[in-house]
């Protein structure tokens, strides 16, 4: 490799759902505004995101959640020792959530190196049970004048983890769930690129619960 060109940050992506957030990443690396790579990408479940993922070329593998619960009780352990497993095994360096649904327990070796994009300004709206258009939803019911995205470390608990990026948009009269929800995304087609930047750059620094931007 020259040594004048960076390294591409290896990224492993997690999905429960339709992979766009994921296949925003790859355009942007395809179109060269990112340099990173997406080496592997795990599902959690039976989704959409899968098919649309192997047509784009990436390597996809299926960890059902549902295999590792027996009789209602759900081996999180199990789970999380799989997942990372397998991002170990595609050495990937820095892990993207989008829109997964599963909650898993991060490793020690992989703190710092989780991100997680969520669809409203962080910490409200946020939790377990809170994706999708229930956020939209929520946001719209409160009477908010704004909503945006948050990209924010992952931690061992929903939606808690240090602030990267945010970006805001407007909530505008007649909206319903899927114009807002539209215009969020836009945003994080934004916001998830740049974060990701930072990573890679070594600017982002956690001192309790805030990212130092440096």
């Amino acid at each position: 490799m020259d040594p004048g060109i960076a390294k591409s940050t290896r990224l492993g992506g997690l999905i429960s759902g339709g992979g766009r957030t994921l296949l925003n990443l790859l355009d942007r690396i395809e179109d060269g505004r990112l340099n990173a790579e997406l080496v592997t990408v795990v599902a959690s479940r039976q989704c959409s995101g899968i098919e649309r993922c192997e047509q784009a070329g990436l390597d996809v593998r299926l960890v059902p959640y549902k295999s590792f619960v027996h009789d209602g009780v759900a081996d999180t352990p199990g789970y999380s020792t799989a997942l990372a497993r397998w991002l170990d095994e595609a050495e990937a360096d820095l892990v993207v959530q989008g829109g997964f649904l599963s909650l898993w327990q991060i490793p020690e070796r992989y703190c710092g190196r989780v991100m997680n994009i969520h669809p409203a300004l962080l910490p409200m709206f946020g939790g377990k049970g809170m994706y999708g258009e229930r956020v939209h939803e929520s946001v719209l019911a409160a009477g908010c004048k704004v909503s945006g995205c948050t990209v924010h470390f992952a931690t061992n608990e929903y939606d808690s983890g240090p602030i990267i990026v945010q970006r805001c948009v407007a909530v505008e009269e007649g909206d319903d769930p899927d114009t807002l929800a539209a215009r969020v995304f836009a945003q994080e087609c934004e916001a998830y690129p740049e974060a990701i930047r930072l990573f890679a750059a070594g600017r982002l620094h956690i001192e309790g619960n805030a990212v130092h931007i440096t």
